[in-house]
């Protein structure tokens, strides 16, 4: 995404062409000005030098994204988004084995490039939410990777009910937390003082609520691991500009039959 870097411009000769020949025109699509066209095809040690091409730069930040059945695909795909638009930071999906992970309707797999083992440190984990985390909180490699993971990250980060996953980890305990409005109260199992808050961020953990709030949470994330103008770029070219045709996304403006027939389509 990093433009390449322009050529200095090089300080035009005002000296007259060589007698006898011409004076190269000076928009020669190639041409130095003052400078015969070669006609060999070849390139100058100066032209070599003067347009090498810049170095692969090295990544700032390594985001480990981990998939377990019935995962909810924007948990992972929102912040997969904001975050790799990013200059400099690298997203892996992980997964007990590499392979494909199907999401939480059955038609939709994403494919885990690497193993829980072979990125066992990064510097941010985003652990997702869906109608499969129930039966994850018993994942023993899961919960373990995460808790392990958390040693060394920067950030550590859920997305909807991921949470109780950060919880079932231990990284819970005493903190501020959020997570999808119909189970938020159940994080105090885990002994997390339950926010009702689109993002809550607590020392280096940083807990989104439900789904759609896992994008706002990667570009809060990219402001802190990189700066705002980063940040404010990457929501430019997703164009995040949310304008909802419905005020409808909250439990607070729901009546009761809306959010009953909302938790019919996620339990």
């Amino acid at each position: 995404m990093t433009p390449e870097p322009t050529p200095h411009a090089r300080k035009r000769s005002d000296a007259a062409a060589p007698t006898g020949r011409s004076r190269a025109p000076e928009h020669t699509c190639g041409a130095r000005p003052n400078t015969p066209h070669s006609t060999t095809g070849n390139t100058t040690n100066h032209d070599r030098k003067h347009f090498r091409t810049p170095k692969k730069e090295k990544p700032i930040m390594h985001v480990a994204i981990p998939l377990y059945p019935q995962y909810t695909a924007l948990d992972v795909v929102g912040p997969y988004t904001v975050l790799a638009f990013a200059p400099g930071v690298t997203v892996t999906l992980v997964a007990a084995e590499p392979g494909p992970m199907v999401d939480d309707r059955g038609s939709l797999a994403l494919t885990a490039t690497a193993s829980f083992a072979e990125l066992s440190r990064p510097d941010v984990i985003v652990v997702p939410g869906g109608p499969g985390t129930r039966k994850a909180l018993a994942d023993a490699a899961l919960v373990g990777w995460i808790a392990l993971a958390h040693q060394y990250t920067r950030w550590t980060t859920s997305v909807c009910a991921g949470s109780f996953l950060l919880g079932a980890a231990g990284l819970l305990t005493g903190r501020r937390a959020t997570s999808h409005w119909a189970w938020l109260d159940q994080l105090t199992a885990f002994d997390a003082e339950p926010v009702r808050e689109r993002v809550v961020r607590d020392g280096k953990v940083i807990t989104a609520a439900g789904v759609s709030a896992g994008i706002d949470m990667a570009l809060t994330l990219l402001a802190e691991a990189t700066d705002v103008p980063t940040a404010h770029s990457v929501q430019l070219a997703i164009e995040y500009d949310p304008k909802p045709p419905f005020d409808a996304g909250s439990p607070a403006n729901a009546p009761a039959p809306l959010r009953q027939a909302a938790l019919a389509l996620i339990t």
